[in-house]
């Protein structure tokens, strides 16, 4: 016998226009928009609805919000979040790559309404969008000429695409890599509409090795720094000077493709050295690829350089309008970049800099502080340890290089069940308001604080934390 409408349970459920009166529904609100919170509501009083008998107890106000704020945290599409990088690896390619200085987001809040992004101030004309920041770049590479696209990819492209499209480009075994994502030279070099012509074997190459392979339908040669790995012992890789003579020598431009693109010399800080733009170009490359957001520590952006008439080529392809960056790319770029002269300021508004030269000693002494209210928050069923890490820079960069790094060890007390009990405590980690990143091994969450620069606000956010 059906439910009489002063018992049944289903009409006591709020209408959708009395839940949304709940002033706690704000957050979502500015979280996700008020149209996507509306439409989870309607989902979620329909499903209850469904489900409620006679028998049923009906939600409360808060349960209600609460469960709407479930089945949205657990859906994509609200826009990136922050996090907090405990990971270990500095430049985390999915955790957004290299964290921005606040004066490179000063520059982009600044240039987010109208800007002369592409007007020329003095003529009163139409500009070039390149002009905000080749300047810069070719003051710090020595370099005749400069110009940006959206990533080191979208460079790669349009280099091969400009100078050897239809054409064969020799390259390297050893350097025909594959990066994050699946994304291979070889794949790129036929989209960008060329031959590939694999020279020598994976751990050694000769310059004969290049000068065989050149024939009349050789467009350019081309060459990657396989910066995320590395090839050790019996190994032999021809020089840039070498390749500059082979393609000179027949007519023909080479490119260098250098990935991280540091613009320091990282043996200062006590690090392997990583071959600079200003070394390719002093060595006779025509062309020198990069990233903006790996070891230059600035916006997502590749940057090419070279010589005035490669550099022109490259802004005559159509290709270059597609791969353009953006106004709040170029000032956050033009950010990054006037800090570079200046070691003192570079060391300490730098984020990526700051945190790969940050001595252990102090990342240490920053865990002892932090493991007694960490293990106060998580409770007694938690053990939580100092102990010793090894951080990398990560996106491909310096790939055998550790950082002495330290961290926190959380390991679940008692034999039985520890490692879904630490898979557990990862995922409540991530719910939280500004998730927590870390990893896992040997059934711990190690939290490694090498890129942790306020201690005060993630003990706040870990208030939130609520473990079994």
């Amino acid at each position: 016998m059906p439910a009489s409408p002063a018992t049944d349970p289903r009409a006591r459920l709020p209408s959708l226009d009395r839940l949304m009166e709940q002033q706690q529904l704000d957050v979502l609100v500015d979280q996700w928009g008020r149209r996507t919170v509306v439409g989870e509501a309607r989902d979620l009083l329909t499903s209850l609805r469904t489900a409620l008998d006679a028998q049923s107890r009906v939600p409360s106000a808060p349960e209600l919000v609460a469960m709407l704020k479930q089945r949205l945290t657990g859906r994509p599409g609200r826009g990136p979040r922050p996090v907090w990088n405990l990971t270990g690896t500095v430049i985390h390619t999915n955790l957004g790559r290299a964290p921005l200085p606040a004066s490179a987001i000063a520059a982009m809040a600044a240039a987010a309404g109208s800007s002369d992004v592409e007007f020329d101030l003095e003529s009163g004309g139409r500009g070039e969008r390149d002009h905000h920041v080749e300047r810069l770049i070719c003051d710090l590479t020595g370099a005749e000429a400069a110009t940006v696209v959206n990533n080191n990819a979208a460079a790669v492209l349009l280099v091969l695409n400009t100078f050897a499209e239809g054409k064969e480009v020799p390259v390297s075994r050893g350097e025909l890599v594959e990066i994050g994502g699946s994304f291979r030279v070889p794949d790129i070099m036929r989209r960008a509409g060329c031959t590939l012509v694999e020279v020598g074997t994976t751990n050694r190459t000769h310059r004969a090795d290049f000068e065989q392979a050149m024939t009349a339908t050789t467009g350019m040669l081309f060459k990657v720094h396989p910066s995320n790995y590395a090839i050790t012992g019996f190994q032999q890789e021809v020089s840039i000077t070498a390749m500059a003579e082979v393609a000179h020598g027949h007519g023909l431009p080479l490119a260098w493709d250098l990935g991280s693109g540091s613009l320091v010399d990282l043996s200062r800080f006590g690090l392997p050295r990583e071959p600079l733009p200003s070394d390719a170009l002093a060595a006779g490359a025509d062309l020198v690829m990069f990233s903006g957001d790996k070891l230059l520590g600035g916006p997502q952006a590749g940057i090419i350089v070279g010589t005035g008439q490669a550099i022109d080529a490259l802004r005559r392809n159509p290709l270059k309008r597609a791969l353009r960056v953006d106004k709040i790319t170029l000032a956050a770029l033009a950010a990054v970049l006037r800090l570079y002269g200046d070691d003192a300021r570079l060391l300490s508004e730098l984020p990526v800099l700051r945190m790969i030269t940050r001595p252990a000693r102090d990342i240490r002494l920053q865990a002892e502080g932090l493991a007694g209210p960490v293990a106060d928050l998580l409770g007694e069923h938690w053990e939580v340890a100092v102990t010793a890490l090894a951080s990398q820079i990560g996106s491909g960069a310096l790939p055998v290089a550790n950082l002495d790094s330290a961290g926190l060890a959380i390991s679940a007390r008692g034999e039985r069940g520890r490692g879904k009990a630490v898979e557990a405590l990862q995922h409540q980690l991530r719910q939280l308001p500004k998730p927590v990143i870390g990893r896992i091994a040997s059934d711990r969450l190690l939290l490694d604080l090498r890129c942790l620069d306020d201690a005060a606000a993630l003990l706040q956010d870990l208030e939130g934390l609520r473990t079994p």
